[in-house]
């Protein structure tokens, strides 16, 4: 499937209701996280990935909607404190928030999306009153055993409503990787609306549009990510649902994430970081479809040179293996047909992983091990966002003679 030469289908924008025009189809993919058992293979789940923009908002988003409950349940597979790198991320900001919006008495924060409480842990250690939100029963019991309070939901109005009966008013409400999969945001946004206190503060960190356009990051297109924020999109979602946007953060975390901070008005000063931000992405006019077009010819370009690379390379004897068997590798395999003939297999450190089949493309995902017994020649990191870590950590891989191949900005090889 050639990107550049979609149809644009329309359909109304699910922030404002304007026109969305579809830029970008991928085709059949599956559930990003549904990792397989064999016997599950004939029932697996395929849908359209397309995402298209608001002509009115800006608003980048999916042009179909995967049922949320396909997604986030009981055997969701993912968990956020795998990393080290994200570990210290939340840490970090867990200590900024104690000693700033949480700095006082009885403060109460809530987390939409928790996990396993990799945020939360400080929070609960530092003994301020918190709750988890997070519809993932497996993770969240992962939280639960740590001490952390988790209810196990979906976060919308009417889980904040009865949050709010039962335990009043949040001073913070906080999210991370988590907003941006939940096409109903006008519930979120209730929610908040009912949960927040008058000078709290909606805190929530996504992956950024324009570092995904900028660096060709194609791959953090999948069904989990429904919405693809910028600055202006969510300056304009926030003011749709009645809050201002008054501050934007830009981090390096999985590649380009901006930290959002929404108030009610009136309450806070917009920053100069966010208008410094507004202003370099008109500069990128990420809210034009031209854009989009410059961005499929580059995930055209990439698909067919990674291709072209993986097969001169199994041509040659050369034995390849992939490394993370991540959410966003189900775009990559399936969108660029790699299957187990090229990679036979896939090594990932998270358990409910191992053992079982990548979503599509069926490929076995083994442990760490198999990584090492013996070294590929060649292996194909799908987890790019965590390279500098994960090549730290396999470094004898390298000191005998292995190579890393990845495909984001472009296809080359360290």
């Amino acid at each position: 499937m050639d990107l550049s030469k979609t149809l644009p289908t329309m359909v109304p924008c699910r922030i404002c209701g304007g026109t969305v025009y579809e830029c970008l189809d991928f085709g059949r993919q599956p559930l990003s996280n549904g990792f397989l058992k064999p016997e599950d293979v004939p029932h697996e789940r395929y849908y359209r990935l397309a995402v298209g923009i608001c002509t009115s908002c800006t608003m980048v988003q999916q042009v179909h909607e995967v049922p949320r409950q396909l997604m986030f349940h009981d055997g969701y597979v993912y968990r956020a404190s795998g990393s080290s790198l994200m570990r210290k991320h939340f840490e970090h900001y867990a200590e900024h928030l104690l000693a700033t919006e949480l700095n006082g008495e009885d403060k109460f924060l809530v987390e939409i999306g928790c996990n396993d409480g990799v945020m939360l842990r400080a929070i609960h250690e530092a003994g301020v009153r918190h709750l988890g939100v997070d519809p993932s029963g497996g993770a969240a019991r992962v939280a639960e055993e740590n001490g952390i309070r988790v209810r196990i939901d979906f976060f919308e109005r009417a889980t904040a409503a009865s949050v709010r009966a039962a335990e009043g008013p949040a001073d913070v409400i906080f999210s991370a990787n988590t907003i941006s999969h939940i096409p109903y945001l006008d519930s979120v946004f209730g929610g908040v609306d009912a949960l927040l206190a008058p000078e709290g503060v909606f805190i929530f960190e996504d992956r950024y549009l324009g570092d995904i356009i900028a660096r060709t990051y194609f791959d953090q297109i999948y069904d989990e990510h429904f919405y693809l924020f910028s600055v202006e999109s969510v300056r304009a979602a926030a003011e749709q649902y009645g809050f201002q946007l008054v501050d934007a953060e830009h981090m390096p975390v999985h590649g380009g994430s901006i930290r959002y901070t929404v108030a009610r008005p009136g309450v806070r000063e917009p920053s100069a970081s966010l208008l410094a931000l507004l202003e370099q992405e008109r500069e990128m006019q990420l809210g034009r479809h031209e854009t989009f077009a410059g961005f499929a010819g580059r995930i055209n370009g990439i698909r067919d040179d990674l291709v072209r690379l993986l097969k001169e390379l199994h041509n040659d004897g050369k034995r390849i293996l992939g490394y993370g068997a991540t959410s966003k590798s189900a775009t990559v395999t399936m969108f660029c047909g790699i299957d187990s003939g090229l990679v036979p297999y896939i090594c990932d450190t998270t358990p409910g992983k191992q053992g079982r089949l990548a979503p599509g493309s069926h490929i076995p995902v083994r442990t760490p091990d198999a990584f090492r017994d013996p070294y590929p020649d060649y292996a194909l990191l799908f987890a790019w966002n965590h390279a500098d870590e994960i090549m730290a950590k396999e470094r004898t891989f390298r000191e005998a003679g292995g190579r890393w191949i990845l495909y984001v900005p472009d296809v080359h090889v360290i």
